[in-house]
Order: C-alpha cells, then sequence, then structure tokens
C-alpha cells in the first residue's frame, strides 16, 4: 500500500536509562505503546546481536530481548505487531544525498539513466518538448538522468548541435547523471549569455572547440552557473518536490538522510513540512563553500555559514523526525570518470596516442584539478570547525582526497581533542598509503557501493584512463575498511536511482544484479575489480550505525538498543540469511520513524497512518 496521505508525527520524548539483563536491554515493566515480537531483530549492537522482540515507549526503544521478556510491556492500548519471522534492523541512513534535487528531477523531462545512442536521445527530448506545445519559446526545457559516459562510449560525445538540431526555438539544459555537466544548445548559451569571452569559473570549464567557442558542455562549476540561470521552482513547486522525495525515501526504508548539497532553499522546505507533521525521515543538510568565496574571505565565508545554519538547525534531536543544519560541504574536485577527467589525481590520466583500433596509451598533461589548494583548505576547515561545522568533503581522485586528510590532519595537529567528525565522500581513487589514514585520523568514508559495479561509468573509457594499476583499486570500500577505516554508506541519489538494497548487494559482491533494472546488462557482468568486498554485517552497519557516527547521532539512532529512537525497518526477506544473488531482491514492508509507522504495504497496510495535519488535511480537501 503506497502511503500518500500525510499525518503528524509528534513523540514526547523522555529521560531513559537501561538495565542491562542476560540476552535482553530492558527499561521497566509499564505499557508500552508498540511492541513488535516473533521476529529476527537484527540489532546493530556491539555484537551484532540478534534478539526475538522490542517494545516502545514515546517514540524510544525501552526493551529489546525474547518474546517472553517482552511481555510485562504489553498493556490494554499496546499496538501488537506480529513480524511472523521477518528481519526487523534500524532504518537506513543514508548519509549522502540529494533529496531536493531527487525531487525535482521526477517533474523533469526524464532519460531514466539510460545509455543511448545519440538518436534515441534527440527523439527523447523531442518527445518532451512534442508534449510541451503549449510552452513558450522563452522557457527552459530541463532534462534528466542523462548517462553521459554511456553515451560516449557508443557515439561520442555531444555538443549544442546534437540539441540545436531539434525542432525548437526554447533553450534546453540536459544534465548528466553524475550532476557535474550540464549539456545546453545555443539558444541556452545565448540565454545565459556564455560565449568565447566568459571566463571559466574557478572549479569547473566551459569545454570551448579549437576557435574558443563554447561547445555546449558545461562541467562542474561552469554546470552548476547554467543551472542556475533556470528560474527557480515556485515555493509550491518546491514543497511538492520535497513531498515526492520523501515519499521515495520512506519506500526505501530511510529514516534519516543528509542532504549533501542543501541550502535555505531546501532548509526552508524541509522546516515547513516538519512543521506540518509531514517530514517523515530525520533531516540533516549541509551547506556548500565556494572556493572562489573561500579563497577571498574565509572568515566572511564561514561567518555566512555559520549564520544560515543557525537559522535552520532545530538542535537536540527529538522523537519526532526533525531539521538540522551542521555541516559544510566542499568539493576539492570532479570526477575520475571518462570522459571528463576532472577528479584531482596524483599523476596524469592516460590518453590515446595510438588510433582506435590499434590504442597507444600513454600519460597525458591532465591531472585533474584541486579546486582548494591547501593553503585555502587548511585554515578554512580550521574555522568551519571552531564554528561547530563538521567538513563533508567531495573527493574523488587520489591527490585529492590525500589533500583533504592533510587538511584534516592540520586540524587535528591544531584542535586536539576537538571532537569533529569530518567525511571524505566517493573516495574513488585513494592511494594505498592513505588507507590507513582515515582510521588514524577518525575520517568515515562515505561510499555509494552501486559505482563498484561494472558500467558504462567504469568500464568503458574510465579503465583505460585512470590505467590497469589504479583501475584495480577503484572504489576502494573494502581497503579502506580492512585498514580500520569507518565506511557508511550514501546513495549520491539522484546521481543514481535510489535503490539501496541494490547498492548494499554490490557492497557484498561488487558486482550488479542482473534482474535489476539500474544494474547494466550482460556486458558488465562479473566484478569490478579484485578490490575486496564488505561483509552483509559490515554493509549492514555502513548504512545504519556508521552513518549515524558520521553525523553525531550515533547515541540515538543507528542501532536497535534500549534509549535509542525507535527508526525501524521490517524487511520482506531476511538480509543475512538469503543467497547472494537475492540480496537486491528485497524491499521494505514497514518503516517507522520515532515510534510512528510512515510506510506500510503487505502484510502491514492495516498500520498505514491515517491521521492528518490540519494543513495537509485542507489541502487534500481542495
Amino acid at each position: 500500500m503506497k502511503f500518500s496521505r500525510l499525518f503528524i508525527a509528534v513523540a514526547a520524548t523522555t529521560a531513559v536509562s537501561g538495565l542491562a539483563l542476560v540476552g535482553c536491554q530492558t527499561q521497566g515493566s509499564t505499557g508500552a505503546d508498540m511492541v513488535l515480537r516473533n521476529g529476527y531483530v537484527y540489532t546493530v549492537d556491539g555484537h551484532d546481536s540478534v534478539q526475538q522482540a522490542i517494545a516502545v515507549a514515546n517514540g524510544k526503544i525501552v526493551y529489546v530481548g525474547s518474546d517472553d521478556g517482552v511481555s510485562p510491556y504489553i498493556g490494554k492500548q499496546t499496538q501488537l505487531i506480529d513480524l511472523a519471522g521477518r528481519m526487523l534492523m534500524p532504518g537506513f541512513i543514508d548519509a549522502h544525498m540529494h533529496p531536493g534535487d531527487g525531487g525535482r528531477a521526477m517533474t523533469l523531462c526524464d532519460l531514466k539513466y539510460q545509455t543511448m545512442t545519440r538518436k534515441v536521445f534527440q527523439e527523447t527530448i523531442q518527445a518532451c518538448l512534442d508534449a510541451d506545445k503549449d510552452k513558450g519559446p522563452d522557457v527552459w526545457l530541463e532534462v534528466g538522468s542523462w548517462d553521459r559516459m554511456g553515451m560516449t562510449g557508443l557515439d561520442g560525445d555531444p555538443d549544442k548541435s546534437t540539441l540545436d538540431a531539434l525542432k525548437t526555438d526554447r533553450p534546453i539544459q540536459v544534465r548528466s547523471t553524475d550532476f557535474h555537466t550540464v549539456l545546453t544548445n545555443s539558444r541556452g548559451l545565448e540565454v545565459a549569455g556564455i560565449n568565447k569571452h566568459t571566463a571559466n569559473p574557478g572549479d569547473g570549464k566551459y569545454v570551448r572547440d579549437s576557435a574558443g567557442n563554447p561547445t555546449g558542455i558545461c562541467e562542474d562549476g561552469a554546470a552548476d552557473a547554467m543551472a542556475a540561470v533556470v528560474p527557480p521552482a515556485t515555493y509550491a513547486e518546491k514543497l511538492n518536490q520535497t513531498r515526492a522525495a520523501l515519499d521515495a525515501m520512506r519506500q526505501q526504508g530511510i529514516t534519516t538522510f543528509f542532504d549533501a548539497l542543501s541550502g535555505a532553499e531546501n532548509g526552508k522546505a524541509f522546516t515547513a513540512l516538519q512543521r506540518s507533521g509531514e517530514l517523515t525521515a530525520r533531516a540533516l543538510l549541509a551547506i556548500k563553500l565556494d572556493p572562489a568565496a573561500a579563497a577571498a574571505d574565509p572568515v566572511k565565508t564561514i561567518a555566512e555559514a555559520k549564520a544560515l545554519a543557525d537559522t535552520y538547525d532545530q538542535g537536540e534531536a527529538k522523537a519526532a523526525p526533525g531539521v538540522n543544519m551542521r555541516h559544510v560541504k566542499l568539493f576539492m574536485d570532479g570526477i575520475i570518470n571518462a570522459p571528463a577527467d576532472t577528479g584531482a589525481m596524483l599523476a596524469p590520466y592516460l590518453r590515446n596516442a595510438g588510433t582506435g583500433t590499434t590504442p597507444k596509451w600513454t600519460p597525458g598533461k591532465n591531472a585533474g584539478e584541486l579546486y582548494f589548494p591547501s593553503q585555502v583548505l587548511n585554515p578554512l576547515l580550521l574555522q568551519a570547525v571552531q564554528a561547530g561545522l563538521d567538513p563533508h568533503l567531495h573527493a574523488t581522485g587520489d591527490r585529492a582526497v590525500r589533500d583533504s586528510l592533510n587538511g584534516i590532519e592540520y586540524v587535528r595537529q591544531q584542535l586536539p581533542g576537538n571532537g569533529f567528525r569530518p567525511a571524505i565522500t566517493h573516495a574513488e581513487s585513494v592511494d594505498p598509503a592513505d588507507y590507513p589514514r582515515f582510521k588514524a585520523l577518525d575520517v568515515t568514508a562515505n561510499m555509494s557501493f552501486q559505482w563498484a559495479q561494472q558500467a558504462p561509468s567504469t568500464v568503458d573509457g574510465t579503465n583505460e584512463h585512470l590505467g590497469p594499476a589504479r583501475f584495480a583499486r577503484m572504489e576502494p570500500s573494502g581497503s579502506i575498511a580492512r585498514a580500520g577505516g569507518r565506511v557508511a554508506y550514501g546513495s549520491d541519489w539522484p546521481v543514481d536511482p535510489l535503490d539501496e538494497f541494490l547498492a548494499l548487494k554490490i557492497g557484498v559482491t561488487r558486482s550488479g544484479d542482473p534482474l535489476n533494472p539500474h544494474s547494466y546488462g550482460p556486458k558488465y557482468a562479473g566484478r569490478l575489480n579484485a578490490d575486496p568486498a564488505l561483509s552483509r554485517a559490515e554493509v549492514l552497519r555502513s548504512i545504519t550505525l556508521n552513518a549515524a557516527e558520521q553525523l553525531k547521532l550515533d547515541a540515538v539512532a543507528g542501532s536497535v538498543e534500549v534509549g535509542k529512537f525507535a527508526d525501524l525497518i521490517v524487511l520482506d526477506q531476511n538480509f543475512m540469511q538469503v543467497p547472494e544473488e537475492s540480496l537486491a531482491r528485497n524491499e521494505v514492508l514497514l518503516t517507522i520513524v520515532g515510534g510512528k509507522v510512515v510506510w506500510a504495504k503487505a502484510p502491514f497496510v492495516g498500520l498505514a497512518p491515517q491521521v492528518l495535519s490540519q494543513a495537509s488535511a485542507s489541502r487534500s480537501a481542495q
């Protein structure tokens, strides 16, 4: 049953103190609000223990243990849920995603992440134009989920002429799946005022032809600048996009999420939905720091970020989901995938000095670009941490990862004993010498496991541009974990489809699922490379307790333990017991946040929330 009605999730909180008992955890024995029993309760506690039952009161877990032991918590008003042997575990904590963009992508002309020839690409966009003929010539057509890497492997990189051939006078903007590239037509360049005399931003470029004219491909900061030309969604549209994102998340079992590229617009939307009782997951938002502004005036940059954070941060977490803004996001580089090759590397990318039929891959001159050099990064990180803002650093290339670690080490030396929790996200290429530094510096490696499957973006060009040695250690989640580092999971949605179980499966096998449309078919079967995989227990910890530790929520979330919030999910299949090939073929049947059901499907459909807030009830009646 799809949950489409909105509800108030308000729960009082009480101080709790658990008593350790043999085989269980307990707190008191008065009637609980909810008891879930007869299950496989995977706790993600210090021993990954498995229990049978839990009790919930005031949005928190008050008992974990056996079916017999939970009996004293069952009162006349207690809601009893028979798990019938199903697996219950902590709710998923997606520690790197872009829900604002995810909700918005649902409203665009959607290329659905498919690898397309140039002809199919043009036909699909033309169909969107034809279906929207009432729009005037000045209204942008926005296109999303474009697989640039896949198209380049089939037909070469497109340019503005690819879009100029379409039957329209409208400006068009096509965003790649990785969100690091925008393709626009000549009309789009004209509207944006981009020409051969336009300077590149400090953190990106307008790709140009031999005469210096922009080709229509805009990368990294230039892509963001082009995207900013399109008028923003109205406030009402933004709220609906945010609702759509939350609906997608609760169906996936996401009870907490980290919006890794946020700002006032998202802060306002999530706060509004929290106040109307429509926020169905805990929201943590990060503020992007601009390299040019940071280099020009780092004190002002951090002061502005802190003021924005103070505007939307709601303080200590409560049982009912709220909004927190206490992180800053820094893009250290672009992406290591061909043809972009904008991830900052310790050694240059390879280039083909031969021909297509007789290739000769030799080191070129391009080693990517570092957007925050150390003389800017180090003092900026120090000021951010002193302001109470934890840094979240995008770094895909091995040089960007090393410089990020160096910057964090600098702050550790300057502020010994400070409890800040930095994360380096993506870390697709890491020099082996840096694996143990994640543990030594207490840095979370936030990884997107779905990238560790063979795909057009990994094996069609990227392997050749990196060379065999670097490709063999691409996506090193297992290597970082073996070196003692903390690995947390982040989907990066909508860079990829929101498919948490596929990602977890790939984390375990480093290969896709031939039955899943978000994998890539027989051509891309088998392991990505020989880098070690994670165990089932490790991937579940990465999307629960490790993610909570990254976000400083581990005292209240991330495991099924007494005193923590009742953020729980029930699975259709037992992730710890099904065959490897079935790991991605799972689904969430029940999602609970702060002791309140926010998503339910058979056999739990009767538990779906029925209470509407006053605001949403009024809207539903319209």
